[in-house]
């Protein structure tokens, strides 16, 4: 395969001189309405005679773009057509021979009695459908503005964030996520707070990927699209925000900071392509936490309930570019740059009134009083570069080839005191380096062939990982090292993987279905142990989609895959860190990689003013990776993640957008599923089985109250869950923003009440609970409520299309 490519390529240098004589068309095909390209449209072109000929035709890819060659000189008709769209019939100017007409941007207009992607009315639709994947306006959720792509992407039917600010989706905590179509190998809250919602233009929710993606978490992917600039000219978007005092600070040692600003510049002309971005957030949060926790060792029943502070300091800066070359219209060229810092300190100021009791006679043993001070900091510098080349042959097949390296600085630390009166009883010092080196190469090839596109690629991606843990005691004036809880551990995972895959449509039907096969190595070595943990998998990866047109504008379609939730280096260190007082945590050199079979079955309909959607989805999973807890000591739970048997889940997820009036517009959606998790723990000595129906609401509204101010609020609801040892508790958060536009939208002012409580709702908080048969614990995390915000943004000349920047492809995954 890798000669045919290397031989298809110089034919086509060694051919261009011959084929100069023949004339050539290409072009890009948009949506007008939300100018986003549309792939697999049809595009045939005709003699400009009485029969219209049929001369040739082809599909566009999956930016839009086309390209017919080979034709004689003479007069054509360029013919367009995509289900739900309007066909559109270009007469071409003579084409003479040698001659290359290029097109550059081609709208189609959706149908006004049936739509694919978008809805026709006032304005255009908010949130559309594709085969694998829907997908959803981020300008819609003006109560995002100032923030991060989280604070977006928490809207979505099927995304809940809890209070520990853990994404789920579909209920599963592990899902890939695309920057721009490219993957991106890292922590999910890691990467998204770092991208400012200002450049976030799409949110795509892909819930049966196909196999040309990687088949990376079990939920599946969320590939998130960023604004760019005009088709030639100059664009530039400034923002600013900051924060009004706290209303609550919870008697918080330090006031909470809360300012930003981001600003993006792209230029572009026929051949060049530049984009520049930087950004500057700092969102500190106050909080407070209350807990209660007992264990239970030789019948002697320790509890020590606790309060106190809980709060974040956090900010990050970063900065990105990215250069794309069109040499011709055979090659493109880009390369990108990112780098940027990130921070954060958490501060668990806690008050612990401990009780021994003699449970054989119920007789109170020993009681004491002490106050933990806990300071974790996080730190990380980020630097990555990457390069692109793609290339357009003759034939209408398409050859890319991307390469991405990072380098991140990964450090920290946890000060940890516990006081008792004015003595400090017992003071450890947890420090941690820990470097991390990413490559990612991939290598496509796409051609037409029948009535739709086949594609094939080998990609090889690896990281490795440095660290050094040290925990110390200190004995007098100097820290001692406790080798006990030190060490170093060297952590590499390579993967190798082909896939194959074909997708098309015919008539009223689209599909796709592939296959990737993939060889993954993971190797840990431990300081102090002479065998390394060593794991190799090869596995295949099925994938399959369909997507059926009926009548008067409904659809159905079903998919299936399999897909993995690797393990990433901290699940796997094993060497125990003090978090804070009551807790060690610890991963497994040994934890095995979850397996998942996705399956869904949805039905969409689309009518004048909105759209709707239905999908029964079903997941069913292999070793289920669960933090877990276990009695250490008397006033110690370490925290392990192992692997607890088997899990599954089935669910419902609906949604619609619809304009009630010209001015007022609602979005709801909703997600219903049963977790069931079965299985042993800390070999097969506990046994774990645990079920219940959870549910999640997002709930946007937005009124119009003219033509420079509106109104919007939003609800996220999530119910309680079960866990493998417990159950969290419920968790909700109303937001609500007030926007003002001047200069004919060009500027804009935007007040945001975020976490609205008024004293009742007891928003922005959460209990979690676990237990065992000798331990109990249940804290109850409150973060700050009632957060006013301003927002300030300026735009010169308005968006279209994606913003091509480079993100963080490794290194965030271990922040």
């Amino acid at each position: 395969m890798k000669n045919l490519y290397v031989l298809s390529f110089l034919l086509f240098f060694l051919s261009s001189s011959a084929l100069a004589q023949e004339a050539q068309v290409s072009g890009q095909v948009y949506d007008s309405l939300s100018h986003s390209p549309i792939s697999y449209a049809s595009v045939s072109i005709h003699q400009n005679n009485h029969d219209s000929a049929f001369v040739d035709g082809v599909m566009t890819n999956e930016s839009g773009a086309f390209s017919l060659a080979k034709l004689k000189a003479g007069q054509y008709l360029l013919k367009i057509r995509f289900l739900g769209y309007e066909t559109q019939v270009i007469k071409l100017t003579p084409l003479h021979a040698g001659e290359h007409l290029a097109i550059k941007a081609i709208e189609l207009k959706p149908s006004a009695t049936f739509l694919n992607e978008v809805v026709v009315s006032a304005q255009p639709n908010l949130n559309y459908h594709k085969i694998d994947k829907q997908v959803y306006k981020a300008n819609q959720f003006e109560t995002a503005k100032g923030g991060t792509a989280i604070d977006i992407i928490k809207n979505m039917p099927s995304i809940a964030i809890n209070g520990q600010g853990e994404i789920t989706l579909r209920g599963s905590s592990g899902f890939l996520v695309l920057i721009n179509g490219k993957a991106v190998q890292t922590d999910v809250q890691t990467i998204l707070s770092q991208l400012p919602a200002n450049v976030v233009e799409n949110i795509e929710l892909i819930t049966a990927p196909s196999a040309k993606y990687d088949p990376d978490g079990k939920g599946g992917i969320i590939n998130i699209t960023t604004k760019t600039g005009v088709d030639n000219g100059s664009f530039l978007a400034i923002n600013l925000q900051t924060g009004f005092p706290s209303f609550n600070d919870y008697n918080n040692k330090e006031s909470q900071k809360r300012y930003g600003t981001d600003i993006s510049f792209n230029y572009k002309n026929n051949r060049w392509d530049l984009t520049a971005s930087a950004n500057y957030l700092r969102n500190d949060n106050a909080g407070f936490r209350e807990g209660d926790v007992y264990t239970i060792i030789n019948q002697i029943k320790t509890t020590f309930p606790s309060n106190g502070e809980r709060s974040f300091d956090k900010y990050n800066y970063g900065g990105r570019f990215n250069i794309e070359f069109k040499a011709d219209e055979k090659n493109t060229f880009s390369i990108g740059f990112f780098a940027g810092h990130k921070f954060q300190d958490r501060v668990a100021d806690i008050y612990y009134n401990n009780t021994k009791i003699d449970l054989e006679n119920q007789q109170v043993i020993g009681r004491t009083s002490y106050f933990n001070a806990n300071l974790q900091t996080k730190q990380g510098n980020f630097v990555l570069g990457n390069f692109g080349y793609t290339h357009q042959f003759n034939d209408r097949s398409n050859l890319s080839l991307s390469l991405l390296y990072e380098y991140a600085d990964l450090y920290g630390s946890t000060d940890n005191k516990n006081i008792e009166g004015n003595t400090t009883v017992q003071h450890t010092l947890n420090t941690y380096k820990n470097p991390l080196k990413g490559l990612r190469a991939k290598l496509d090839y796409s051609v037409k062939i029948g009535e739709g596109s086949w594609e094939s690629g080998y990609q090889f991606r690896e990281d490795k990982q440095n660290g050094d843990f040290i925990y110390s005691t200190k004995q007098g004036d100097t820290f001692v090292v406790d080798p006990e809880f030190s060490g170093l551990i060297d952590a590499r995972n390579s993967i190798h993987s082909l896939y194959s895959q074909y997708a098309g449509k015919h008539k009223k039907f689209e599909y796709t279905g592939g296959l990737r096969y993939e060889h993954a190595n993971r190797n840990v070595n431990l300081r102090g142990e002479e065998a390394p943990h060593v794991l190799t998998l090869d596995n295949l990866f099925p994938s399959a989609n369909i997507l059926y047109t009926l009548s008067s504008g409904w659809q159905t379609k079903a998919g299936v895959s399999r897909r993995v939730q690797r393990t990433n280096n901290f699940e796997l260190n094993p060497i125990p860190e003090r978090e804070h007082s009551e807790t060690l945590e610890q991963g497994d050199a040994d934890l095995l990689p979850e397996f998942i079979y996705l399956a869904e079955l949805g039905l969409i309909k689309t009518f004048k003013k909105g759209s709707f959607f239905s999908t029964l989805y079903y997941q069913d999973i292999k070793n289920p990776i669960q933090r877990v807890n276990s009695v250490y000591t008397d006033t110690i739970l370490n925290r392990i993640y192992t692997n607890a048997g088997k899990a599954y889940s089935y669910g419902l997820e609906t949604g619609i957008n619809t304009q009630i009036t010209k001015q007022w517009q609602i979005y709801l959606g909703a997600n219903l599923y049963k977790y069931h998790i079965k299985g042993t723990l800390f070999d097969e000595q506990i046994d774990v089985a645990n079920s219940d129906w959870v549910y999640a609401i997002n709930f946007n509204t937005d009124y119009k109250i003219n033509s420079t101010l509106n109104v919007q609020g939003n609800l996220n609801y999530l119910s309680a869950r079960p866990t493998a040892q417990g159950r969290d508790s419920r968790f909700i958060s109303p937001n609500l923003a007030l926007k003002k536009t001047f200069m004919n939208g060009r500027f804009s002012a935007q007040l945001q009440w975020q976490n609205i409580d008024l004293g009742f709702i007891q928003a922005n908080e959460q209990r979690i609970t676990t237990f065992g048969s000798d331990f109990y614990t249940t804290t109850n995390y409150i973060y700050e409520k009632d957060i006013l915000l301003l927002n300030l943004s300026f735009q010169l000349n308005k968006l279209k299309n994606k913003l091509k920047l480079p993100e963080s492809e490794f290194g965030n995954k271990e922040f």
